[in-house]
């Protein structure tokens, strides 16, 4: 990646980069989580709709560090709390809002190809709003990270009002990952996770409120599902996701959620009896190639 000569891009800030196999293996633990947080919400969605659903998933996970957090300066200037409530409502209330919200047309497969679009949009955002130019190699490595989701699941795709809510969330994803990348430095990195999801969690609750009718089956099903992602699909992984974004390239770091939806079906295949065909394991190869093209190095990056 590259800027163009006399283009100016200090409002990004210089990462401290992470050890390579450190960051390989923190992207694969985390969109494995990403990618088993489809079937365990759609199994969750039998008991529950999806804006409560998600409402209480962000809301416990939000209180739960923010209580093993008390001790830990917060932020005291109401602007720091705006940037963190603006994180929230993109990040948690929006990605997911919209991937759940969108099942009620689409099927989680298509709200999972349509949400991991984020990559592309984000490097288009960068490219727009930071003046940050990418190689000709990367480009066509999004393209092809892209087809090799489309071929995950069997080219399968519909246009109903699911499909443009899918697409917000997206563009909800590609904006919460530029903003973290923007202010993310600025916060402890738990603390920030805490309480943007409690943000989302509230608003997400607000939504339910207005435009459901909020209902909750209890059952050891239902209750399970709430703390696999409670815990491990919020905490964890929003934890990661944040560490992750604040010590990389975000373009770069984004392009390994192509990785997510593949996941997803795997998961899929586990939780739920989904049939696998062969073409996931085309899509995987295909999802593998566009990450090498758009992380690979030019020769003269390499030499600079």
């Amino acid at each position: 990646m590259s800027t163009p000569s006399g283009n100016s891009v200090s409002a990004v800030r210089v990462p401290t980069f992470l050890n390579p196999a450190k960051y390989i293996v923190l992207i694969i633990v985390t969109t494995l989580i990403m990618g088993t947080s489809f079937p365990v919400g759609k199994i969750g969605m039998g008991y529950a709709p999806p804006f409560l659903l998600m409402g209480l998933r962000y809301i416990l996970a939000g209180s739960l560090m923010a209580f093993a957090l008390r001790k830990r300066p917060l932020p005291k200037k109401w602007q720091a709390w705006g940037k963190i409530i603006l994180i929230g409502l993109f990040q948690s209330a929006g990605v997911m809002g919209c991937a759940y919200y969108s099942m009620n047309w689409i099927s989680s497969g298509e709200s999972a190809i349509l949400t991991f679009m984020n990559p592309l949009i984000v490097i288009i955002f960068s490219a727009l709003l930071y003046g940050l130019t990418y190689r000709l190699s990367q480009w066509i490595g999004v393209i092809i990270g892209f087809a090799g989701i489309l071929l995950t699941f069997g080219w399968h795709m519909s246009f109903s009002p699911g499909t443009w809510i899918g697409f917000g969330g997206a563009i909800s994803f590609a904006v919460s990952t530029l903003l973290i990348k923007r202010w993310g430095s600025d916060y402890d990195t738990f603390v920030l996770t805490a309480y943007q999801m409690l943000a989302g969690g509230v608003a997400l609750l607000l939504l339910s409120v207005w435009t459901e009718q909020p209902h909750f089956t209890v059952t050891t099903v239902s209750i399970l599902s709430l703390i696999y992602l409670t815990l491990i699909c919020s905490i964890l992984q929003f934890s990661l996701w944040f560490y992750l974004l604040q010590h990389s390239d975000p373009a770069q770091t984004s392009s390994y959620l192509f990785l997510a939806p593949f996941f997803g079906v795997l998961s899929s295949w586990i939780l739920l009896s989904e049939q696998v065909e062969w073409y996931v394991g085309a899509g995987g190869a295909l999802i593998g190639a566009g990450i090498y093209l758009v992380n690979r190095r030019s020769a003269s990056t390499k030499k600079a």
